[in-house]
């Protein structure tokens, strides 16, 4: 059964924790999800199970959070090698997560989570040897206050941030406790990864998606390319701090979803509102990772189209309410699986180097047949 922040650790200073213990045999004693193997009670251990299940669905109904974990109930503390995992989203990638596991040298891997299950746990788990893996379902504001959430984020040795809606991440988490865990985390010199909304998330510059309705589709490129100030281009900042991403938008599923478009008109738009001068781009295509050290280098894995790292040479002509955009000489390096790629230094190897620029809302590419991607 799935507790919502509930811990049977909890209960031993109310004398619950023997008489749980003395019913069954709990599976796995972690907060948020106990398995229990009954066998037949005396009368005393089951007016005291009515009791605490009593208790434990009043704190389930309290709480809003959900923690699921598996291995070993305590924490351990390794000493962690600091690194970064971006994929793309779609499928997952084995090597990234190995990596991840790599770097926190088998210590406490935390996935995070606004919405859905924990279907990460045994996929970590049948990887990596790790203390424990766990999954931490942070749905609204009020969850992301809670003492506890920020405290098991903190006691993590590898952060994961799973797919879903970065909209969820940026109304329910910036600005909170869970934030500032992160971040702590970060500054530790903890590895830290995202897929899809949670790559979104992790540069400095990010696509919030707060402008969409539920059943929006997504957000298109010729949607905003002829229109930059589009209601639904909603940018934020400074929710993560990465020192290796400062400055840069990241975005994802992004051949696959044809999202150049939108990607050039946020650059344009960061310039045009007055943040960053030159803004620069991560984008990730689906089925794609980079694998990114502490020293600035990356390496590009996977079976999708690899990643694109965008800069501008100068800002916009043309942006503004509904008029076309016209944005030039935008140098993108198309980076394959295999190639390798400096963010200090901003240059790559095994990459092919072009130019696109945007002319009244029409993208036009150096390339052979003008090829966008």
């Amino acid at each position: 059964m799935k507790e919502h922040g509930f811990n049977p650790g909890d209960l031993k200073g109310h004398g619950f924790s023997r008489a749980v213990r003395g019913y069954g045999n709990w599976g796995t004693l972690a907060s948020g999800v106990h398995r229990l193997t009954a066998r037949p009670p005396t009368m005393t251990s089951f007016r005291l199970l009515l009791l605490v299940l009593a208790l434990m669905g009043n704190l389930a109904h309290a709480a809003s959070y959900q923690y699921i974990r598996i291995g070993n109930n305590e924490d351990v503390q390794t000493k962690t090698t600091a690194g970064i995992a971006m994929l793309g989203g779609g499928s997952d990638l084995d090597e990234a997560f190995r990596w991840l596991c790599e770097k926190g040298k088998g210590g406490d891997f935390l996935v995070l989570r606004a919405t859905g299950d924990d279907d990460y746990n045994s996929y970590v788990n049948g990887l990596c040897k790790l203390n424990s893996v766990a999954t931490l379902i942070i749905p609204t504001r009020e969850a992301a206050q809670e003492p506890g959430v920020a405290d098991i984020i903190r006691k993590a040795e590898v952060v994961f941030i799973s797919g879903g809606d970065q909209a969820n991440y940026i109304r329910g988490w910036m600005g909170t406790p869970v934030e500032d865990a992160i971040n702590a985390d970060i500054v530790a010199g903890k590895p830290i990864g995202g897929t899809s909304a949670g790559l979104a998330v992790l540069g400095q510059y990010i696509y919030s998606a707060q402008g969409d309705a539920p059943d929006d589709a997504d957000l298109a490129s010729n949607q905003v390319l002829t229109n930059p100030y589009f209601t639904r281009v909603t940018l934020r900042r400074d929710f993560l701090k990465i020192d290796l991403l400062r400055n840069i938008l990241t975005d994802t599923h992004f051949a696959k979803r044809d999202r150049m478009g939108r990607s050039l008109t946020f650059l344009a738009r960061l310039m045009s509102d007055g943040w960053s001068p030159g803004p620069r781009e991560i984008a990730i295509d689906e089925k794609s990772a980079i694998l990114l050290e502490r020293n600035g280098k990356a390496r590009v894995i996977g079976s999708g189209k690899g990643s694109y790292f965008l800069s501008v040479r100068r800002g916009p002509e043309v942006c503004r309410d509904n008029t076309p955009l016209t944005f030039r000489d935008i140098t993108v390096y198309r980076a394959p699986s295999g190639s390798e790629f400096n963010l200090k230094e901003w240059k790559g190897k095994g990459g092919t180097s072009y130019s696109l620029s945007v002319l009244a809302g029409q993208i036009h590419s150096t390339q052979a047949n003008s090829e966008v991607y």
